[in-house]
């Protein structure tokens, strides 16, 4: 039986149900699951393997849910910069039209590099289209060469500008297909048990790009199989209006109508929620993937996530996709969505001392989103925590480097505080994907090469 014994860290952050923070912690790792935690000097001695990780902050591995890995493709589109989301996917559809299964398999590596060396170990991406021939699989043969836990999302279009959809007929599939090829992922490659590398989630792209029709009959292939549901919601107020005008109901409304709430569905956005429909997502156990950057980088607002995170509703961090952030930086997330927490809460009235101040996102609220945040919006409870039982996923930052001179007086506040860095330690299961700084499940400059190349061919027409 493999063995790995980690010690000395200066601080292992556990996020345990006692939240402990263990000066010179460690733990010790069998056949890729943890077995003990606690201080160094408490756990077994030897091991097949040792990692000192003296002068590291140790902590579980991040996790990303939600994200559009062929984006890494068009990033920074002249065209696309300045433009709002509608706008935006209307640039870049006829782009996205001409990409390859080749394509899907390199911008996935890609994405997946940049979210292993900034701390993530499960990453969940939604891929809504399939020009040329692509599939999913494209992307799953890519997660497991890697090294990551994928929740790979076949997502879907089928309502294109001749129905009164967003996108162009070209990118739109039939229904029947749809459906079919969503079984057929589940029954080929979804894996429920712990220390899965690979799920599988139904996940149509929007209310602006598929019928109600297809978004029922997911729902329905779903709970048949027990594997979740996920699409984009109340993203901006175009949207809404844009359901108001098609359906007749805001966003959240049009879910309900469509058996769309429930523990066994997450959504990516939220920004644009009232007071009642936080409550509908608490009452029915919805799950949301909050991505701060991208929703900056849009200007489609600020999501009430400590208003969400009141009501108890589970909240993760998300990268978005590459085009629209315009990286795949998961500890960048993290300290995004507190301070841009902080600046919502500020025009709130948070500069106000006294008891109508409004509350503030603190820098382990934000850690917390990342960890256990995402392991529950995933509905996995082997993920997010380093405690006995879990998967030995965990990643490590050496602090004696110049962006924490100063801050080591508390370390794990100063990972959202301080400028984003890239991990020394990435460990998935107990395999290294990255050690000493160092990507080891890919030539990482080949594969640059090879990435740069593709986008190059979808841009130069």
């Amino acid at each position: 039986m493999a063995t790995l014994l980690v010690k000395n860290a200066h601080v292992l952050v556990t996020m345990d149900t006692q939240r402990r923070e263990i000066p010179s912690g460690g733990f010790f790792v069998k056949d890729g699951f943890i077995q003990q935690v606690g201080p160094t000097s408490e756990l077994p001695q030897e091991a097949d393997e040792i990692l000192d990780l003296a002068g590291h902050i140790v902590l579980p591995g991040l996790v990303n849910t939600h994200h559009h890995f062929y984006q890494t493709l068009t990033r920074v589109v002249p065209a696309a910069q300045d433009a709002n989301l509608f706008n935006w996917l209307k640039t870049l559809y006829p782009i996205w039209a001409r990409m390859q299964p080749e394509d899907i398999y390199t911008s996935a590596k890609i994405a997946l590099a940049e979210l292993a060396l900034s701390g993530c170990t499960t990453a969940a991406d939604h891929l809504y289209l399939y020009p040329n021939g692509s599939r999913l699989d494209d992307e799953i043969h890519a997660a497991h060469e890697m090294g990551l836990r994928l929740h790979a999302s076949r997502g879907s279009m089928s309502l294109g500008e001749s129905k009164g959809g967003l996108p162009p007929d070209s990118v739109v599939e039939d229904e029947d297909a749809i459906l079919k090829d969503s079984q057929r992922l589940i029954e080929t490659y979804h894996d429920p048990d712990p220390d899965s590398f690979t799920q599988i989630v139904l996940a149509p792209c929007s209310p602006f790009s598929v019928t109600g029709d297809l978004m029922r009959q997911s729902a329905e292939l779903a709970r048949e199989y027990g594997v979740q549901l996920h699409t984009h919601l109340a993203e901006t107020e175009d949207e809404n209006d844009f359901c108001l005008d098609l359906f007749g109901h805001r966003p959240v409304a049009y879910m309900q109508e469509l058996g769309w709430v429930g523990e066994d569905v997450w959504f990516a956005h939220c920004v644009h929620l009232n007071e009642e429909e936080i409550n509908i997502f608490a009452e029915h156990g919805c799950g949301v993937a909050h991505c701060p950057s991208s929703n900056m980088r849009l200007a489609s607002g600020a999501a009430p996530i400590l208003d969400m995170r009141a009501k108890g509703i589970n909240v993760s961090l998300a990268v978005d996709g590459s085009a629209s952030n315009d990286g795949s930086h998961m500890l960048e997330e993290v300290r995004q969505a507190m301070l841009l927490s902080r600046l919502r809460a500020g025009l709130q009235g948070a500069s106000r001392s006294g008891d109508d101040a409004a509350p503030i996102m603190t820098a382990r609220q934000a850690l917390e989103l990342a960890t256990l945040g995402g392991a529950a919006v995933l509905g996995r409870s082997d993920i997010g925590a380093i405690q006995a039982g879990k998967v030995a996923d965990f990643i490590a930052i050496d602090l004696n480097r110049v962006d924490y001179a100063g801050a080591l007086h508390d370390p794990v506040a100063a990972l959202p505080f301080c400028a984003p860095n890239k991990v020394d330690y990435n460990v998935v299961g107990g395999e290294f994907v990255v050690k000493e700084g160092h990507l080891v499940t890919t030539d990482l400059p080949k594969l640059i090469e090879m990435h740069n190349k593709a986008a190059r061919r979808l841009l130069d027409v």
